[in-house]
């Protein structure tokens, strides 16, 4: 019975990567600006960032959330995360990142929550009769992203999960709500287990739409006499939908670990990117990591075709200390670095508690 369970719980989580596959794979140009939620598709984790993301196929703990939730199931006790991150510095566009993993038991898998919140600052509101603004006030956009998940061991080889989102946006008086759904499962061979593969599908769910006072004004009706309160209706938009394939390799030695990772990414409304990633770890008290992410016209000018302003380099580090050698918890701090033009780049430090 618990074979059959074991196989029938990867075949749900393979049919979920692989049914939609066809929608997704596109990296379709004539897309691009279609989907809303968009900061679907920001890392606001300190660790994983630092190489680009290629690690989608060897992440461990509650980072994994985001890249890739099948390695939120490598949690060995209770992990806390808190991650701050300067999004384009010079933008004034902040992120906040908080969560905390849980191991429920001896096979019996690992939940895990998380929260990611983003802010833009104070901003003039602006009217017809003031479209430079002030002396009017200011409003605070907000976006918002809860994360619940849950991954299994189902052997020592295959590890799968499933993550449910809930997405929220206010802009002044107006906002949208929705869900989506991630699902990962990931791969461990070799003789020390130093070769891997991933394979996850990311923010698949419903259209959202945004509704509230702000689409509303005041009119008249043909054939009425007096004003009428008339509410517009907004445009439904899609979900940055995506598939992520990566693969990664340990060359081990006896203090050291040095990780070669890669990644490909299908985006269905933007192009398509590939990750290549490299990491070095001492003994897990110190670990280096640099990535590169390209995509088509990367090198360009934004007038001749470049659609992003990450210009590819990454960089992050890790200093870890251990707190119980016994039980095997730790604290460490992170940073990482991702390289942007125009602006200043993109810095996250995070603080990561192992228990």
């Amino acid at each position: 019975m618990k074979k059959l369970h074991k196989y029938l719980m990867i075949t749900v989580l393979i049919g979920l990567v692989v049914f939609p596959l066809n929608n997704l794979i596109a990296g379709n140009e004539d897309r691009t600006g279609e989907a809303g939620a968009s900061e679907l598709l920001i890392n606001p984790w300190a660790r994983s960032s630092g190489w680009g993301d290629a690690n989608s196929a060897c992440i461990r703990g509650l980072e994994a959330q985001y890249l890739n939730v099948a390695g939120t199931a490598f949690t060995k006790g209770t992990e806390l995360v808190f991650s701050r991150t300067i999004w384009l510095q010079g933008t004034d566009i902040n992120i906040n990142a908080f969560g905390i993993s849980q191991k429920l038991g001896e096979n019996k898998g690992v939940i895990s929550f998380g929260i990611m919140s983003m802010s833009f600052g104070e901003i003039d509101i602006t009217t017809v009769d003031f479209p430079e603004g002030g002396g009017i006030g200011t409003f605070s956009p907000s976006l918002l992203n809860i994360s619940i998940s849950y991954a299994k061991a189902f052997s020592n080889s295959i590890y799968g999960g499933i993550n449910f989102k809930i997405i929220s946006e206010q802009i002044s008086d107006v906002s949208a709500q929705g869900l989506a759904i991630d699902a990962g499962i990931q791969y461990v061979t070799g003789e020390q287990e130093n070769i891997k593969f991933g394979i996850s599908m990311k923010n698949v769910g419903p259209t959202m739409k945004y509704s509230g006072d702000g689409l509303s004004f005041r009119g008249f009706v043909p054939g009425q006499e007096n004003s009428l309160t008339v509410e517009q209706r907004s445009a439904s938009f899609e979900l940055p939908s995506l598939i992520k394939i990566g693969a990664s390799y340990d060359f081990l030695f006896t203090d050291h670990t040095l990780t070669v990772a890669g990644n490909f990414t299908s985006n269905s409304f933007t192009k398509d990117q590939y990750a290549l990633g490299l990491q070095y770890s001492w003994k897990e008290y110190l670990v280096l990591r640099g990535g590169y992410v390209y995509e088509e016209d990367l090198f360009s000018d934004f007038d001749a075709g470049r659609t992003t302003a990450l210009t590819g380099p990454t960089a992050g580090l890790t200093i870890q200390a251990p707190l119980n050698k016994e039980k095997g918890s730790s604290f460490s701090v992170n940073y990482s670095y991702r390289a942007s033009d125009p602006f200043s780049g993109t810095h996250s430090i995070g603080a990561r508690i192992n228990l």
